[in-house]
């Protein structure tokens, strides 16, 4: 979209919007696909894609995206918790949906009413989920997944609890297994370090689990272990199933050596799928050595012209990014943050950026035209993680879904 275009989009109020490109996400879902799928491996099956759309779609917008993605083909919808499940299914959406933190006790109920597929983590869920689906479903059994702890000790019942597992699904005559799954915490680290072997210890745990499992008489269904990182730079673990999430919205992660990213950019290109916008609500001249913003933490060097602009962190912009830490783009060219971003407004440098004038579109990150200003790189700027970027923008942020 040119800037030209932009300025011409109409925004009610406030002018902060986030644009959210429907062709650049379907782009990212489709080489994902065929990303897990080359045309020289022989499977029965093509690997299913498993698309996240947690955490309000990564800040993009969860029913909204989940309905673009199962249009383009997504053959599942990964959500946190039941009422992220159900928003997304009063979004007209028919794909299954796996509520990757499972269920709360007293949730049961409208899990099953809304078709919502729960991870187990925790044997002794099994009994409530199985009553509650005698009471809603007593001819058809319910689905659920498996989730195993493979050595990142957070969710998931231990390798060593498979056979617990196995007891107590033989009590349960109203459930059905239909997916096993672990989740990585190093995927992103190549490095000889102990996180840099976590992986592949992880995946023979694993491995070891669903074999012990199926010599017990389980059909393990669906099986799925890939995040992002995994996806782009481990084939070995892309199993039945991938399950991206940050590279669906156009960005690989971090990678230890950090020479790996630009690798797995090459194999797999990715577009931006967010542009966060707002506009230069006032422009002020101010002498050197005048002070800006909160605490005067911002003093001219030279004369200086500084842009206002309508958005902060009420909007989600990271304060961190304030004096000097951040830049946006205007008109072509990066403009520095300075002086403390507020909760409404962000003050820029625009001393070097000629013709500018209040009205003017302003990008935080995201693309402008044939420029881009890569959420992952403000994201690395301030040390942390793009999805932590993307999700920080908030409700009173408008998204636009634009072709």
């Amino acid at each position: 979209m040119s800037p030209r275009q932009k300025s011409q989009l109409k925004i009610e109020g406030r002018p902060v919007w986030a644009e959210v490109s429907t062709s650049a996400l379907t782009h990212n879902l489709r080489a994902i696909r065929d990303f897990v799928n080359p045309p020289n491996e022989k499977r029965k099956t093509p690997r299913k894609v498993l698309s996240i759309v947690k955490g309000n779609g990564y800040g993009h917008g969860g029913p909204q995206v989940a309905k673009i993605l199962e249009k383009a083909g997504s053959d599942w919808f990964g959500v946190t918790c039941t009422n992220e499940g159900i928003d997304v299914r009063k979004a007209s959406v028919r794909k299954p949906i796996l509520v990757l933190t499972s269920f709360w006790p007293g949730e049961e109920a409208n899990l099953l009413k809304y078709d919502l597929t729960p991870v187990v983590h925790r044997c002794e869920q099994l009994k409530a989920l199985d009553r509650a689906a005698a009471k809603r479903s007593p001819r058809k059994p319910v689905s659920f997944h498996l989730k195993i702890d493979t050595g990142m000790n957070r969710l998931g019942i231990a390798t060593g609890d498979v056979e617990c597992f196995a007891r107590q699904l033989a009590k349960c005559k109203h459930l059905r297994l239909s997916g096993v799954m672990t989740h990585f915490a190093s995927s992103e680290a190549f490095a000889p370090s102990p996180q840099g072997q976590q992986t592949l210890e992880q995946e023979q745990n694993f491995y070891a689990a669903l074999d012990r499992l199926r010599k017990l008489g389980i059909d393990t269904g669906i099986v799925h272990m890939a995040n992002s990182a995994a996806i782009a730079a481990r084939p070995e673990s892309w199993g039945d199933m991938v399950r991206p999430g940050v590279i669906l919205y156009g960005y690989h992660p971090g990678y230890d050596p950090p020479e790996q990213r630009a690798e797995a950019e090459r194999r797999l290109p990715l577009k931006p799928v967010m542009s966060l916008r707002t506009r230069i609500i006032s422009l002020r001249r101010v002498p050197a050595g005048a002070g800006v913003g909160y605490g005067a933490k911002f003093t001219a060097a030279r004369p200086s012209v500084i842009a206002v602009l309508a958005a902060g962190y009420g909007d989600g912009i990271h304060r961190s990014l304030s004096n000097g830490r951040g830049s946006v783009l205007v008109r072509g060219k990066l403009a520095p943050i300075i002086g403390i971003i507020s909760m409404d407004v962000t003050m820029i440098d625009v001393t070097d950026v000629p013709g500018i004038g209040v009205g003017d579109v302003v990008t935080m990150y995201g693309t402008d035209g044939e420029h881009v200003h890569p959420a992952n790189a403000v994201a690395r700027s301030i040390g942390t993680v793009t999805s932590d970027l993307l999700c920080a923008v908030t409700a009173r942020v408008p998204r636009i879904y634009t072709a």
